[in-house]
C-alpha cells in the first residue's frame, strides 16, 4: 500500500478534501482488518466510522514514519474496544433469554463469504487467541512485513515471528479440523 504522504500533511493542515480522500483510501482496510480480528458485518461501519473519527483528531499529532502502521494501530485498539463492549452485552443478552426462558434470536448467515473455503478459514483463524490471529491477519492478509507488525503489536521482532510460525501451525490444524467437521456434517 502507497502511503498518501501529500494528502496526509494536506488533512493535517485542516484541508477537509484531503481528509475525506483519506477516508476513502483506507476505509477498505480498516474494515477487512476490522473484520478479520473478530467484528460482524453489521458492526464493521460503526468500528470503522469511530477509527477514522480518532484519526481525525489525532491527525495533528501523527509524526510517526508510517501513516498505515499508525491507522492500524488505531484498528487495533477501536475493534478491540468494541469487541470487548459487543461481548459484556452479548453476555447480558444471553443471561436475560436465559432468565426468561426464551431463544435469543439468531443472526442471518454472513453474507460475506464467496465460498465455503473462505467461511472455512475465516472461522479457523478466529478460533485461534488474538496472538496468533494478528499476526498472521497483519502478514498474510495485509502483507506487512515483520518489522510493520512489531510496531503495530508493539512486541519484539523474534516475537512476532514465532507467533506467526506457531499461529500458521495451529491455523492449518484448525483449517484441517473444520474441513473434516465439515465432511461429517455433509457426508
Amino acid at each position: 500500500m502507497v502511503e498518501n504522504e501529500y494528502l496526509i500533511r494536506q488533512a493535517q493542515n485542516g484541508n477537509l478534501f484531503a481528509y475525506g480522500e483519506l477516508v476513502k483510501y483506507y476505509a477498505p482496510v480498516v474494515e477487512r482488518f476490522a473484520f478479520q480480528m473478530g467484528a460482524s458485518n453489521g458492526d464493521i461501519q460503526d468500528i470503522s466510522q469511530e477509527v477514522f473519527i480518532r484519526v481525525y483528531r489525532f491527525l495533528h499529532q501523527f509524526s510517526h514514519s508510517k501513516f498505515t502502521t499508525w491507522l492500524y494501530k488505531i484498528t487495533l485498539n477501536v475493534t478491540r474496544d468494541f469487541l470487548r463492549k459487543e461481548n459484556r452485552h452479548q453476555l447480558k443478552t444471553e443471561k436475560l433469554a436465559k432468565d426468561s426462558l426464551t431463544e435469543p434470536s439468531s443472526l442471518p448467515e454472513e453474507t460475506f463469504f464467496r465460498e465455503e473455503e473462505d467461511r472455512l478459514l475465516h472461522e479457523s483463524i478466529q478460533s485461534l487467541d488474538e496472538k496468533y490471529r494478528l499476526p498472521i491477519i497483519l502478514y498474510y492478509f495485509h502483507e506487512k512485513k515483520y518489522e510493520e507488525i512489531q510496531e503495530i503489536l508493539s512486541l519484539n521482532l523474534s516475537t512476532v515471528k514465532t507467533r506467526l510460525l506457531r499461529g500458521k501451525n495451529m491455523l492449518k490444524k484448525a483449517l484441517l479440523q473444520a474441513e473434516k467437521k465439515e465432511d461429517e456434517n455433509h457426508g
